[in-house]
């Protein structure tokens, strides 16, 4: 396989500042300067769908504050946003029942619009947050688009959406999480930006991480003319195997019975970290590819560890625990199912004993099992290989988002920047590089990295934080591939203080 893992070097910064050719050509298209007015603009709907309703709402600009919405983090004050507009399109899909809004963010002032589109994605449950990505957008002179898919702005809570009032699967609004949102906003958001400026949109991009990711790949696979350039950091593709994979850890805690604590979890991280950081030459604290790490938990067996003031002896049965959640989901007959974390990723969220990953919780009860009661907690080995062979039949083909056939993509000139961190505790690193090895496979007479490039990020958690560096700008390299054809080989990194 041809370059996969990319050197993780730091670079100087790439900006994400326009070109001077492209400066001087956008300045040339708006050189009137004249302010346009915030105010609803008559809207084509894409096709299959209907336009319900448009309303506008001006914004001074200046500093914008957002306010916390658990479990995302609270988003930190953007300063010196120029003015813009808020454009909502409401949309429906005949025999859909449903209702989706899209909201697009414009520049005030034609001079402060560089002449760029960028959709944002969505993270967990949420398809899209209308807050600081919209806003960051616009302080960068992109007009900007997120969607809400129909099923509203939680990223945890599907009680709502997920199912039908006979306790079906919600179908038409499973496909517009999935799928059919992300191609309406990309159209419907040029159309409102035409109609807006009287310009078109000269570049667009897409611009995601997690659920975002998934999204990203989607419009690649599906719409591969939507964008130019796609960023698609800790993808959720293979959400119908990832999204029961990762109950994994639950089901070992109840086959097994045994419930190490965090505190004992950890110790196995601390110490595979010890053993395998210098596997790349540089003591940093952090394993460059956990892939050639192959320390085993038994090597902690005996170990006093000191958790929240009492002595805990590490046992064999605490080892084997560990060692099954790192070798990933098995069936009963040992056939490997999916991939687990990466030694080095925190058992945080994934392995808290009688706390499931909601994501993967919620799927398996709503959406596999169609039974909001059931208990994720006390699967057994057998009937967590029976949900996830039934996510497949039934899943893969409407948000799978794995299918590694990107000629098309390829074909209309598109450029696909990927990353995921090796320490991600939420989505196991290795199904991206699952994705980009079929990729490749399918692909084998055309150098795949002319058009898609993988990051893999040292100690880099889910879409950042961890010990490792994460990347500064990775839309600004995806910009200079699209328009200046220079293909990032490295990404600019930094660790957060």
């Amino acid at each position: 396989m041809k370059r996969l893992i990319m050197l993780m070097a730091a670079v100087v910064p790439l900006s994400a500042a326009l070109t001077p050719v492209a400066a001087d050509a956008v300045a040339r298209h708006h050189d009137n300067g004249a302010a346009t007015r915030c105010a609803p603009v008559r809207v084509s709907a894409p096709p299959g769908a209907k336009v319900e309703h448009v309303t506008a709402v001006a914004h001074a600009g200046g500093t914008v504050t957002f306010p916390a919405a658990p479990p995302l983090p609270q988003p930190a004050p953007i300063t010196d946003v120029p003015a813009w507009c808020d454009i909502t399109v409401t949309l429906t899909h005949p025999g859909a029942k449903d209702h989706v809004n899209v909201k697009i963010s414009l520049p005030q002032e034609p001079r402060d619009w560089t002449g760029r589109f960028q959709a944002t994605g969505g993270s967990a449950y949420l398809a899209g947050d209308f807050g600081a990505p919209l806003v960051t957008a616009v302080k960068a002179g992109y007009v900007a688009a997120a969607t809400d898919a129909g099923v509203g702005q939680s990223p945890v809570d599907v009680s709502g959406w997920a199912l039908t009032a006979d306790g079906k699967v919600d179908k038409p609004l499973l496909e517009n999480f999935a799928s059919r949102s992300a191609h309406d906003m990309a159209v419907v958001g040029k159309d409102v930006t035409m109609r807006f400026y009287g310009s078109p949109v000269r570049y667009a991009y897409w611009n995601g991480c997690s659920t975002g990711g998934r999204q990203g790949f989607e419009e690649a696979q599906a719409y591969p003319k939507d964008f130019q350039g796609i960023l698609a950091g800790a993808p959720a593709t293979n959400w119908d195997r990832f999204a029961v994979a990762t109950l994994w850890p639950q089901v070992v805690f109840n086959e097994e019975d045994n419930h190490p604590t965090q505190c004992e979890l950890e110790a196995f991280n601390t110490a595979a970290v010890k053993a395998c950081d210098s596997l790349d030459g540089v003591a940093d604290g952090i394993i460059d590819n956990p892939r050639d790490c192959h320390w085993d938990a038994r090597r902690l067996v005996g170990t006093k560890v000191l958790c929240e003031g009492h002595q805990i002896t590490i046992s064999p049965a605490d080892a084997a625990v560990v060692n099954k959640i790192w070798e990933g989901p098995v069936s009963p007959n040992g056939e490997k199912l999916w991939y687990g974390p990466n030694k080095g990723a925190s058992f945080g969220w994934l392995a808290k004993a009688g706390t499931p990953f909601f994501v993967a919780d919620n799927w398996v009860r709503y959406f596999v099992e169609r039974d909001p009661g059931l208990d994720t907690t006390k699967l057994t080995y057998q009937r967590f290989a029976q949900i996830f062979r039934q996510s497949q039949r039934e899943f893969n083909s409407v948000i799978g988002t794995d299918d590694p056939n990107l000629y098309a993509f390829r074909n209309a000139g598109g450029k696909l920047l990927s990353w995921h961190g090796q320490a991600d505790e939420l989505i196991p690193t290795q199904g991206s590089v699952d994705y980009r090895e079929r990729v490749e496979r399918f692909m084998g007479h055309t150098n795949v990295d002319d058009f898609y490039r993988l990051f893999l990020l040292p100690g880099v958690a889910h879409c950042g934080g961890g010990p490792g560096p994460a990347p500064t700008d990775p839309l600004g390299a995806l910009v200079t591939w699209v328009e200046k054809g220079k293909a990032p080989d490295a990404l600019a990194t930094s660790k957060a203080n």
